[in-house]
Formats: C-alpha cells, sequence, structure tokens
C-alpha cells in the first residue's frame, strides 16, 4: 500500500511539474509576442494563461496591453470592467477602461474613469496618456502640453507620450520641438505609424520633401496599405516632378481606395508628366465617374486628347468643360485650337484628295 501510495504521489508531482513547465514556455511565448507587438498572437495565449492563473494582477494588466495593441477596444471595456466589479479601486483598470472608452468616443465617460484612476495613482503613466489624449481631441492643447509633459517624465520610454507631446507642440506651430518628441517617439517603438505619419506631416510643413519622401517610405515597410503615409508621398513627389515614382504611389492608392479622388488625380498627373497621354486618357474614365461635373478634369481630358491629335473628342471634352463654366478660358483655348486643326486637317485631306 505504501509503494502504492508513493508511485502515485510521484506521478502526480511529475504531472504538476510538467504543466508548470508548459505554463512556463507558454508564458515565455506569450511574453516575447508581446514585446514583438504581435499582437493577434499573443491575445489567445494570455487569455489561456488567465484562466490557469485568473488571480494574477500583472498578467492581467499585460493582457489588457495585447488588447489595446490589438485595436480590440469593446473587448478590453468589457474586460477592465469584469476585472473593476471585482477589484473597484484597480487604478491601471480604471485606466485602461478609460483609454477603451475613449478610442469607442465615449469622451465624457472616458474622462470620468481617467480621474478615478489618477485620484487612485496620481504618478500613473498610462492615465497621464490618456489625460493628454483626451486633452487632444477636446482641443484643450495647452493642457495636452501639460499633461504630455508628465506623461513623459513618468514613462519616457512610453511611444504614445511623446507622440502626444508632438501633436501638442505641433498645435503651437512649435515645428522643431514636435520633430524631436515625435523622434522620441519611434526611439521608444520604431514602428509607430502614427509618429511615422505625423514626421511626414512636418517635413511636408517645413517643405523638406526629399526627407517626406523617404519617411514615407519608412512608414510603409511597417503599414504598406497606411493611406496617409502614401498622400503625403504623394503630395510630395508631385511637387518634385518625380512624376514615376508619382505614378507608383498613385497607382497603389487607387487600388487601395478605389473612390480615393486625390490619387487618380494625380496618377492622370503623373502620367501626363511622363508623357504617357494615353494611359492618361483611360486614367480620366474613373476620376470623371468620381467627379463628373469638375471643369477642370474636363479640360485636362481635352489637353490631353489634343496633344494626342484626338481634336474632335477634344473640342467635346472641352464643351462640356465650358458647360459647367462659360466662363473658363483653358477650356475656351483648348477647343478653339482643337477646332482650327480638326478643319485643318479636313483642308488638308480634300485637298490631297484633288491632286
Amino acid at each position: 500500500m505504501d509503494k502504492e501510495y508513493t508511485t502515485q504521489h510521484t506521478t502526480s508531482r511529475i504531472q504538476r511539474s510538467h504543466t508548470s513547465m508548459q505554463q512556463d514556455q507558454q508564458r515565455e511565448q506569450a511574453y516575447r509576442y508581446l514585446r514583438e507587438q504581435q499582437w493577434l498572437l499573443a491575445q489567445p495565449l494570455f487569455l489561456e494563461l488567465l484562466v490557469q492563473q485568473d488571480d494574477d494582477r500583472e498578467l492581467l494588466h499585460d493582457y489588457m496591453t495585447v488588447l489595446d495593441g490589438a485595436g480590440q477596444f469593446d473587448m478590453l471595456l468589457a474586460q477592465a470592467q469584469q476585472a473593476l466589479d471585482y477589484h473597484p479601486n484597480d487604478a491601471y483598470m480604471l485606466a485602461y477602461k478609460a483609454r477603451a472608452l475613449q478610442k469607442l468616443n465615449f469622451l465624457s465617460e472616458a474622462t470620468i474613469a481617467n480621474d478615478q484612476a489618477l485620484l487612485l495613482d496620481t504618478n500613473l503613466p498610462l492615465a497621464w496618456i490618456n489625460r493628454s489624449g483626451l486633452h487632444l481631441l477636446q482641443r484643450k492643447f495647452p493642457e495636452a502640453l501639460r499633461s504630455s509633459q508628465r506623461a513623459v517624465e513618468l514613462a519616457p520610454d512610453a511611444a504614445r507620450a511623446w507622440a502626444n507631446k508632438g501633436v501638442a507642440l505641433l498645435n503651437f506651430n512649435n515645428f522643431i520641438e514636435a520633430l524631436y518628441a515625435f523622434d522620441r517617439s519611434l526611439v521608444c517603438d520604431p514602428k509607430n505609424t502614427f509618429s511615422l505619419n505625423m514626421k511626414s506631416e512636418l517635413f511636408l510643413k517645413l517643405r523638406r520633401l526629399p526627407e517626406v519622401v523617404t519617411n514615407a517610405e519608412k512608414t510603409l515597410l511597417v503599414d504598406p496599405t497606411s493611406k496617409e503615409a502614401l498622400t503625403f508621398s504623394i503630395q510630395a513627389l508631385r511637387s518634385l516632378e518625380q512624376f514615376e515614382a508619382l505614378q507608383t504611389m498613385a497607382k497603389t492608392l487607387t487600388e487601395i481606395a478605389p473612390t480615393n479622388i486625390f490619387a487618380w488625380e494625380n496618377l492622370v498627373r503623373a502620367l501626363r508628366g511622363m508623357g504617357k497621354f494615353e494611359e492618361a486618357n483611360a486614367a480620366f474614365e474613373p476620376l470623371l465617374e468620381l467627379v463628373p461635373d469638375s471643369e477642370l478634369f474636363w479640360m485636362l481630358k481635352a489637353d490631353t486628347l489634343y496633344r494626342l491629335q484626338r481634336y474632335r473628342e477634344a473640342a467635346a471634352a472641352a464643351d462640356l468643360a465650358l458647360r459647367l463654366n462659360m466662363e473658363y478660358l483653358p477650356a475656351r483655348r483648348i477647343r478653339e485650337k482643337s477646332l482650327q486643326l480638326m478643319y485643318q486637317r479636313k483642308r488638308n485631306k480634300h485637298v490631297e484628295s484633288n491632286k
């Protein structure tokens, strides 16, 4: 009997040891995904760990970080509220509840929850980051700057704290310090597309156009579908008259956003800039479907057809522009030149036929 008991006890101990080892490996993997910001891979691992260790507050807090990073704000709100039902004075959970409410556009409720978090812990970095973000959304820029300054003092490695400070400074036209803040944000998180895009916007304001293009390329390596990065790049490339690169970026944006007028217009302008008038003429079709009442685009189509020596079609397109605006002189000039050359071509043909 003693031998049987000893065997069972040993087996049970080995099983517990094996289970513990599996949990340690799972925890290590979960935190590796967390560090690498692979949120969707981290999420199920953290959830499984919490089922096994539901009293681990640190694990729960980190799970909130994962949900936030994954953009799962409905779930973040539900999890935070559930935790608060058991621990109503958990400042961290209140701050994450505020974060979820803010992202779900319940700003008043978010402010209340965040203020409660700060009452419980006046040095909680997440709550100060939240407060600066809420002030920015409410366009309270002096308060946002003060809150973000407090946030970076408490959490100098928090990318969002520096990003919020950068936005606040930008609203005071303090471009150089704002640029420094976004750079600090990117030191903390090189994949922070918000800060990358804000840098592109700043470079554009400062007319540092080559840097806009370079920075937008960095953003697109992180997020190839970033409409903001593509838009900033297109604006800079058009000013630089780098039409081949402009064509590439504009075409990409039309594929991501097929109803984006800005994208189609710049694709047309890039093709015209490279002398690809046949391709430009084809690109006018989706553009004019989106904005059929633009005298500018009808005039540009007329000019494109004129350059292709399709004078009858050019005159017809110019007529459509003039129906929209009878005083539009560029369209009138193209119409007159097109008709003149069309009739001249007819006369030349007539003379040739009589020889």
